[in-house]
């Protein structure tokens, strides 16, 4: 064998050796993060689920044991009873607002977005804007509940539809026009030479081509406004006005917390979101992603 050869064979080894190496290198680092991801999240959703489970002697002892007696259908039953059936109306009003928001919230911002992104004139950088600051501008209580009274819509289904919409716009514009900026502007130009309107150029085409960014809008906002507590607590008060996470209150008071109860509840409360989160996950992250190409 020629000396080129065998210098050759050794540098394609030790190349394959470094290959190797980082291979297993990268699959140890990914194992770990697999792993301590699993004890962050893993672990308090099995502290919930057992304790859930026990009586409310061995669940305020908050431990992570397996119960000595199982409590599964009494605990749940219980508080499904609570004050008359409360978490029902708290799932059903928890349901409309969610369901009615986000409806709101696709078609509102857009056709919002829409207009932001294709005009590019002072006034509609300066409405851009005003959006853009309301994620980092937090939400004036006192002021607030002086306007919905004022309106009548304190402590009423619309009323509070109106905030949540209101507190997820900024979120949701920004999103969609990230994506929409990716849609070449020879479309609109094209449907409008064929004779479609601004409303038929949106509904008909615009729209359709959203469908990756309405999922992430409406996955992340659905999960954060069926899981609002701050809210609901303000400004849709009372106890026929109960939403999912007020619920909570009904096993806790000033001496004496029943926390078999209150993990039930908890329980029940938490996985429609997670089942919702788990499903549409790789949904969630394509819409996200698809409109970082440019905007």
């Amino acid at each position: 064998m020629r000396p080129e050869t065998t210098v050759r064979a050794n540098q394609n080894l030790e190349i394959k050796k470094k290959k190797n190496k980082r291979t297993f290198t990268n699959l140890l680092i990914e194992g770990l993060v697999v792993l301590f991801s699993a004890v962050v999240f893993l672990i308090p959703f099995y502290f919930i689920i057992i304790n859930s489970f026990k009586t409310n002697e061995e669940a305020s002892r908050m431990s992570i044991s397996w119960p000595t007696e199982f409590r599964i259908i009494e605990n749940l039953t219980e508080v499904l009873n609570a004050r008359n059936g409360m978490l029902l109306l708290a799932y059903f009003n928890s349901t409309v607002i969610t369901l009615t928001s986000i409806t709101i919230l696709v078609f509102v911002c857009s056709m919002t977005a829409f207009v932001l992104q294709r005009r590019s004139d002072k006034k509609t950088n300066g409405i851009a804007f005003v959006f853009i600051s309301g994620l980092m501008v937090p939400t004036a209580i006192v002021p607030t509940i002086w306007v919905l009274d004022k309106l009548h819509l304190f402590k009423t289904l619309p009323g509070i539809i109106l905030i949540m919409v209101a507190i997820t716009v900024p979120f949701a514009i920004v999103l969609y026009r990230g994506f929409i900026a990716t849609i070449p502007r020879e479309i609109d130009e094209s449907a409008i030479i064929d004779g479609c309107g601004g409303w038929m150029l949106f509904l008909k085409i615009i729209f359709p081509l959203l469908k990756p960014i309405h999922a992430t809008v409406i996955i992340i906002s659905a999960v954060n406004i069926f899981n609002d507590f701050v809210h609901p607590l303000y400004f849709f008060p009372g106890a026929e006005n109960a939403t999912l996470q007020l619920t909570l209150y009904n096993f806790m008071s000033m001496y004496e917390t029943s926390w078999n109860l209150l993990f039930a509840n908890v329980l029940l409360i938490t996985i429609p979101p997670f089942i919702l989160f788990l499903f549409f996950n790789n949904r969630i992250v394509s819409g996200m992603t698809a409109g970082s190409v440019k905007g």
